[in-house]
C-alpha cells in the first residue's frame, strides 16, 4: 500500500510590479490572477491603478500548465497558471501563504518607512487565494478586493471574524458574471452579518473579467465609509 509523504523543497516564484516604489506609494496592493492565467497578462488588466499612487504586485501561482488549444503542440499552445487544485489542496494552500508573506516582506521595503495600506485584490481564483491568506497570513492586510468571487466556503468566519471585521472588505460582481449570481452575494452577506463583519458591493455592468472603468472605481471607492447596508451602491455607470 502506497504511503503519502511530504518535502518542503526551496521554489523560485515569479511576480511583476506596476508603480515606482521610489515615489512613495500610499498603497501596497498583491492582486492575484485567476485560473490559468499569468502575472504578467493579469498586471496589464490593472494599469490603470498605475498612477503613482500604488505599488502593485502580481505574483504568479507555482503550478504553471499548458492550455490545450485544439490543433496547437504544447510548444504553441498557451501557459497558464493555477494556486492550486484538488489535489493535496492543503499543502499548496500552505505554500501560498509562506509565498505571499515573503512576498511582502521582500517588497515593503522598498517603499520606505512612510504609512502605506496594503490591499489585497483576487480576480476569481486568486479572490480564494487572497481570502485564506488575509486570513491566516502574518501580513496584515488593510483592504479585501474580491472580483468575481465570495469568500472560500471553506474559511472559517467564526474563527478569523476580528481579522475580517478589521479589513474594508469588497466583493465587485458584473451583472452578467455566471460565476457570481445575486444568490450567491446575498448568501455571502448574511454569513458575514451573522459575526458582525460588513461587505460592501460594487457592481458594474460587464461579465467574469476585468473591467477598466470599475476597477478605478474600486480603487477610489475600497477605502470609503461603510454604508449601514454595507453595500456601495456606486457603480461606473452611475
Amino acid at each position: 500500500m502506497p504511503r503519502e509523504h511530504h518535502l518542503t523543497v526551496e521554489r523560485t516564484a515569479r511576480y511583476y510590479t506596476l508603480g515606482d516604489p521610489r515615489g512613495d506609494p500610499r498603497e501596497l496592493w498583491i492582486a492575484c490572477h485567476g485560473y490559468a492565467q499569468l502575472a504578467v497578462r493579469f498586471l496589464r488588466a490593472l494599469e490603470p491603478l498605475d498612477d503613482g499612487t500604488r505599488l502593485i504586485v502580481a505574483p504568479e501561482a507555482l503550478s504553471r500548465f499548458y492550455i490545450e488549444t485544439p490543433g496547437m503542440t504544447h510548444a504553441q499552445a498557451p501557459v497558464g497558471a493555477s494556486w492550486m487544485t484538488r489535489e493535496d489542496r492543503l499543502s499548496e494552500i500552505d505554500d501560498y501563504f509562506v509565498y505571499l508573506d515573503a512576498l511582502v516582506a521582500q517588497v515593503r521595503p522598498e517603499i520606505g518607512a512612510g504609512p502605506v495600506r496594503t490591499v489585497a485584490l483576487g480576480f476569481s481564483q486568486g479572490a480564494a487565494t487572497v481570502s485564506r491568506w488575509a486570513a491566516h497570513g502574518t501580513s496584515r492586510v488593510d483592504r479585501l478586493i474580491l472580483w468575481g468571487s465570495v469568500l472560500p466556503h471553506d474559511l472559517d468566519v467564526a474563527a478569523h471574524a476580528e481579522v475580517l471585521r478589521a479589513m474594508d472588505l469588497v466583493i465587485v460582481a458584473g451583472d452578467a458574471d455566471p460565476h457570481l449570481p445575486p444568490a450567491a452575494l446575498a448568501e455571502q452577506r448574511d454569513r458575514l452579518a451573522a459575526h458582525g463583519i460588513t461587505m460592501r458591493t460594487l457592481s458594474y455592468a460587464g461579465g467574469h473579467r476585468i473591467e477598466p472603468e470599475a476597477l478605478v472605481l474600486v480603487a477610489r471607492e475600497a477605502g470609503g465609509r461603510r454604508r449601514d447596508s454595507g453595500e456601495a451602491a456606486a457603480s461606473p455607470e452611475s
